[in-house]
């Protein structure tokens, strides 16, 4: 009989991921995904992969840790789980090579800040492909599920570009909380995670592999569209899975300043558009807080 002592691992309720069955199911011909690193630990995915766009690795790189001990979330928030409680993952693109195999033309930088975003549609699908969860995004790319006080954030993602000789790359990481329990939750923000939620057989291997299919679809689409999020169907389906798009909201800018309004939508450069007292005010970068409008208990 095997005893918990005599694992690699003292949690049998997070079972390490089994790398060679996950490359066979991801690592296709003419797929995206050439290659999939998983290690036990690390400082931060985004680093790793970072460090191998340097090295000149091709696009297609995913790089998968069990347990990152030195992650970065946006505005230089950390993001730390326990060993196998979730999925931290970062993956490598090149968007601005062509590929003529696949008929893509390079990709314009201007259209890079799109990736972050289109990892969060991914990320949305493969929660609902694989639970019975309803998640949401909130812009630019938080994913939120619905909890009994009210919407916590269960994923984020962050994206870097790093310059190149060949142009510069795009790295794209994502923390996603599969099995964190209550007193595992981070400090701040209302969190969650996909068992917390409601998603009690939520397991981390097909959550992974329905993402990565997502992700490959979705940026597939985007560069045969050249970039395009809307030829592409991109910009249609971050709005329609964004909750702050119609909510009232208060944004805090880079600069500490403070717009608030109704946002309406998403434009063509992913910028979050506020109807504000003063017009339309279309909000590049900033920490966006939903809000209820005044009078509304």
């Amino acid at each position: 009989m095997v005893r918990v002592t005599d694992m690699p691992y003292s949690d049998v309720e997070r079972p390490p991921l089994h790398g060679p069955s996950l490359r066979r199911g991801l690592l296709v011909p003419d797929g995206l995904w050439t290659q999939l690193v998983l290690r036990a630990e690390t400082g931060s995915t985004n680093a790793d992969a970072a460090a191998a766009a340097r090295a000149g690795k091709p696009e297609g790189l995913v790089v998968v840790a069990e347990r990152q001990t030195a992650g970065r979330g946006r505005l230089d928030r950390v993001w730390r789980s326990p060993a196998r409680a979730g999925l931290t993952l970062s993956v490598l693109l090149r968007p601005g090579l062509a590929a003529p195999g696949r008929g893509w033309a390079p990709a314009a930088p201007a259209t890079y800040g799109w990736l972050p975003l289109l990892a969060g549609v991914a990320a949305v699908a493969a929660i609902r492909r694989t639970t019975p969860l309803e998640p949401a995004l909130k812009w630019p790319n938080d994913v939120l599920l619905p909890t009994a006080s009210g919407p916590a954030k269960v994923a984020g993602i962050l994206a870097e570009v790093v310059p190149g000789q060949d142009g510069p790359a795009v790295v794209v990481g994502i923390g996603l909380n599969v099995s964190l329990r209550v007193n595992e939750l981070p400090a701040g923000p209302p969190a969650t995670s996909l068992r917390l939620a409601g998603a009690a057989d939520a397991e981390r291997a097909p959550v992974l592999r329905a993402l990565l299919r997502a992700f490959a679809e979705g940026y597939a689409a985007w560069r045969a569209a050249g970039g395009d999020p809307g030829r592409s169907g991109l910009r249609e389906a971050y709005v329609a899975d964004c909750a702050t798009v119609g909510t009232a909201v208060r944004v805090t800018l880079p600069d500490g300043a403070a717009v608030t309004g109704t946002a309406t939508g998403v434009d063509v450069d992913g910028r979050l558009v506020v109807a504000t007292a003063d017009g339309l005010y279309p909000v590049a970068a900033g920490d966006v807080r939903h809000v209820r409008p005044a009078g509304v208990d």
